[in-house]
């Protein structure tokens, strides 16, 4: 049996004139394991193991990766993977939090704004990304009424530096001010969690573009015995016309193959 693939699946990113995977491949795990919050513990893979996760992904019919400063050495490592391949992937990362010596420190001012996404094409070792989200504190509204980030991005992408430009935030205020005032949300949006859900609605009334994070619960769904928490988690997000991918943080290939063929299945039932 030929297992499904998300290639011939790929749907607009809003209105950015992106096209995107239904699911995008979270890179947290390629760079740092101090902090993050999964349930079962894992090992950073090397480099042979990370150049095998993107060539699956790719096979796959994944084209978006989703990275940040925050994520450790994940943008170092991913600019040589990505060498002769850079074309064929949409990039997310982020501004605003840094990881240092095993803490979180956040900086929305315009300096840092400008100096994290000028760091970051060299990481990558690109010319431009195409989505760049501030990457909250929790403080969605003052960010963005007060730090100057959102301008600051906003002339970034007149540059050309970078594509598109959102919050991955958490509140509703803050995601509507967001997709008001910028291109995408990246919000929480799974089987535990639905609180969110007024700025899916937005985003589907207004072109905007919406990333789920933490779409299977950052791997701690729970459910009936015999229902499949996979399955059951694509199935309340793709049924939401306002999701554009939702990401998926996997290093296990065996999970990321049943991640894609499940997604496909039920994108399939549902169109």
């Amino acid at each position: 049996m030929t297992l499904a693939t998300l290639h011939g699946l790929h749907r607009p990113l809003g209105s950015t004139g992106l096209t995107v995977s239904p699911l995008g491949l979270g890179t947290v795990k390629l760079g740092r394991d101090q902090g993050v919050k999964y349930p079962n513990g894992f090992s950073i893979p090397d480099d042979a193991a990370a150049r095998a996760l993107l060539h699956q992904a790719r096979e796959l019919g994944i084209n978006l990766l989703d990275t940040a400063p925050a994520y450790g050495i994940s943008e170092e490592r991913l600019g040589p993977l990505l060498r002769g391949q850079r074309q064929d992937w949409v990039i997310v990362s982020k501004v605003g939090e840094e990881f240092v010596n095993g803490a979180s420190l956040f900086d929305f001012s315009p300096a840092h704004t400008r100096l994290s996404v000028e760091r970051s094409l060299q990481r990558l070792e690109t010319e431009h990304i195409e989505l760049v989200l501030v990457h909250s504190d929790g403080n969605d509204l003052a960010i963005l009424h007060d730090s100057g980030i959102y301008a600051t991005l906003a002339e970034l992408k007149r540059e050309g530096k970078i594509g598109a430009f959102g919050l991955s935030g958490k509140t509703v205020a803050g995601g509507l001010l967001a997709l008001e005032q910028g291109d995408c949300a990246m919000v929480t949006y799974n089987l535990n969690e639905q609180g969110e859900k007024p700025v899916l609605d937005y985003a589907a009334a207004h072109g905007k573009a919406i990333l789920v994070k933490k779409a299977l619960a950052s791997g701690h769904a729970c459910l009936a015995p015999g229902v499949d928490p996979v399955r059951a988690s694509f199935e309340l997000l793709f049924s939401h016309p306002g999701v554009s991918s939702a990401i998926v943080g996997t290093i296990n290939p065996l999970h990321l193959a049943h991640n894609v063929a499940t997604a496909a299945r039920v994108i399939g039932n549902l169109s």
